[in-house]
Order: structure tokens, then sequence, then C-alpha cells
């Protein structure tokens, strides 16, 4: 049975100056961010191992019958050994022992604020004289999804030239004339006299690059709007990825997979594979409506009209870009570990830090890395642009794109 973790939410505010060095929680401006020791004294890089374990506190500006917001215990006290976190390996301080390390999960994910596009090349063709060839893209989207039965599947198809007298009808055709056939029926609009009917357009561009590669680049998909309702959730993450499929033949209603299976006339490969944005303003705001009631004394439902969501703190500020810790943990006294008979409760800290300006991020790391041990960053590589310049074909071509794994 899955588990339930308890989840805190921290997010520093744009314009704080500095990681607190001195005082208490009490002593917290509002919506300042600091780690404490168990004495409630403030913790730094060189004093947070010696304490049995820490907390992650932030200022409030409601402190009607309530506190600092505060996290549960965290340690990180003990021997260290080295755990595999998708697929990257880490270590934590942890030990068996009660009163030692209660950690269970410790990474990083840097904040990137563009999402890259997939990027297909298709290359190798081999198509004789008079040859039908049909290219099938299937697109993959949480939208599409929802709109296609297995996805956005359209398919083209061109017939090779015939051969002139003197040709060989067993030669190839030139890829430089299959590609400009394709793009050509590619760009064309949607069947039907309804301007919004979607076409490949719609979601892919198609470019001759040297005239030996087809290029597909998926579009960033729409964004959605942002209704300024409190209790709605409206923050969407979204990737677009898809399949091409080039065969013989014409455009089969057989079994999708069975027909792609058949007769390929070329090499699809991806260069570049889609990817998300990462620690945006909208999705670390809706983390803040997610995990509000966990995060307020009382008051703990968020209502349409603002007046009643009187503990609501929103730190976020729009445009801004965030790193983001992410510590999961049982509870510090063993004999707390179940909520119930059968599912296992813990706690999870989510510190939510602005890049640029009073980028805070290293000094909080440093404080964590000395309880918690290294720290490995979920949020690499980051995808900033993708640029490709060719000339007319079949000249030369330069490329630059990243494949992510």
């Amino acid at each position: 049975m899955a588990d339930f973790s308890l989840t805190t939410l921290f997010v520093v505010p744009v314009g704080q100056a500095s990681v607190p060095s001195s005082g208490s929680t009490q002593n917290l401006a509002k919506g300042d961010v600091g780690i404490f020791k168990s004495d409630y004294s403030v913790a730094t890089a060189s004093n947070i191992a010696a304490s049995p374990y820490f907390y992650v506190a932030q200022g409030r500006i409601n402190t009607y019958l309530q506190g600092s917001k505060r996290s549960d215990k965290i340690s990180g006290n003990g021997p260290t050994q080295t755990f595999s976190l998708t697929g990257n390996p880490q270590t934590i301080n942890v030990a068996p022992s009660p009163g030692k390390s209660n950690v269970t999960e410790w990474y990083k994910v840097s904040g990137c604020p563009t999402a890259a596009n997939q990027i297909t090349d298709v290359t190798n063709f081999t198509v004789q004289c008079g040859e039908s060839i049909t290219l099938t893209l299937r697109a993959h989207s949480s939208y599409i999804d929802t709109l296609y039965f297995n996805g956005f599947t359209r398919s083209v198809t061109i017939q090779a030239p015939c051969c002139n007298c003197a040709d060989n009808p067993c030669d190839d055709v030139s890829d430089n004339t299959i590609i400009d056939l394709l793009i050509a029926k590619l760009r064309q609009a949607a069947p039907g006299n309804n301007p919004d009917n979607i076409s490949f357009n719609t979601f892919f561009t198609f470019e001759n690059v040297g005239g030996t590669i087809l290029r597909i680049t998926g579009k960033p998909l729409t964004k959605y709007g942002q209704p300024c309702d409190i209790a709605a959730f409206p923050f969407e993450y979204d990737r677009m990825s898809f399949r091409t499929f080039v065969y013989a033949g014409p455009a089969t209603t057989a079994d999708f997979i069975v027909a792609d299976a058949c007769n390929f006339v070329a090499q699809p490969i991806i260069t570049q594979r889609a990817s998300y944005a990462t620690g945006t303003s909208a999705e670390i705001a809706q983390l803040e409506k997610n995990f509000y009631s966990y995060q307020a004394g009382y008051l703990k439902h968020l209502y349409r009209m603002n007046g009643y969501n009187e503990n609501f703190e929103s730190w976020v500020s729009d445009g801004a870009i965030y790193n983001t810790f992410y510590i999961r943990f049982n509870e510090y006294n063993r004999s707390e570990y179940q909520w119930g008979d059968y599912i296992m409760e813990d706690s999870t800290v989510i510190l939510a830090i602005p890049q640029g300006g009073y980028d805070l991020t290293a000094g909080f790391e440093a404080i964590l890395v000395a309880a918690l041990g290294a720290v490995v960053d979920q949020g690499i590589p980051c995808i900033t642009t993708t640029t490709t310049t060719s000339t007319a074909a079949p000249s030369t071509t330069t490329t630059t794109s990243t494949n992510i794994p």
C-alpha cells in the first residue's frame, strides 16, 4: 500500500537578503526562511552536525494562535550510506539507532525556465523510382491523449518520381527529392473547410537540412489560462513527445503496431527529447495551494472568496525561477512511524529558493550538506537553446542540439 507523506513547503521570498545567522524562530521577519537547531537557535554549516536534529522555519504574517511555520524534526546524524535515486547515486547520513538519522531521500532540482521540444531527424531514405511511401507521426501529451485514441496519429503518402529512360530502376531516388515531396505534403492544410481543423502544422515544424535530413520539431504546447480563483488548481505541466515511422506502401488501417513494424524505408533518430520546465513561479504557486492544508494551524480550506483565506500566504514572485531542495524523512521518534495499522506516515520538506538577485541557494545548500551529506542535482541538464543553420541542399549543415537520455 502506498505511504503518506506530510509535506511542508517553504518559499524563500524574493528580496530575503541572507540566510539567518543569529536569533531564533521567533525572530524571523515575515516570510523569511531559516534553518534552526534542536534548541531553536540558528543553524550554520559549522554547528548543525552537532545538533541531534534541526528544523526549517518561516516567519508568518498571521501569527494569531500560531507561531512561525516549522517543519518536523530532521536528523542527519549518523554514518553515511549510498543510495540510488532516480538513476543517480547519492550519499546521505543514516543510522539504525534511535535519535540518529531519519532521512530517506534528499535531493535538489535546479530550476529551468524553458522546456525543450522534441527534435527527430529522419535520414537514410531507400526509395526507388515510382515507389509509394508513407510517413506516420504519432504525438502524445496529456491534452492530446484526451482527444485522440493512441495519440494524434496522421499519415501522408507520396510517390517517388518515375525514372528517366536511361536511369537504373534499382537505384534509389535522391534523399533531397523525397524530403521535399514529404514536406510539401506535411505542410498542407487539414482536410475539410473548417479553418480550425487540426493539421500537422498545429504540432510540428518541418525542415530540409542539407538535402539529407528531414528534421521534425515539436512546437511548444499552448499555455491555458490561469483563473484568479484561488480555490482553483489551474497549473498544468505537459510535454509533447512523438514517434515517427516511414514505411513502403500507402497508409494502412490495419493494427497500428503491426503496420509500424513492416517495410521501413528511412531511419528516424531522436536528437532532442521533450522536457518539462522546472521551478517556474506557476509551479511553485501551485505547490503552495496543494500543500496549504498542511501549512496552517487552522482555516485549512481554500475558499473562492479571499476574505476567508486569512491564513493563506503566498511568497512566490511572478516570473521568478526557483531552485528546490527535497528532504523526505521519517518521524524522529520511532514509535510514531505509523499513522494507522497499514498506512506508513513520513514527512517531506520542500525548500524553494529564487534564482537571481539575492540567490541564497548556496547558503542554504551549505548548511543542508553539512547535515545530510552531498546532494545530487536532478534538474540538469537544462536545455536553453537549439540552433540549426543550413545552406541550400545538398551543401554542408551545422547543427547544435542536446540529446536528453
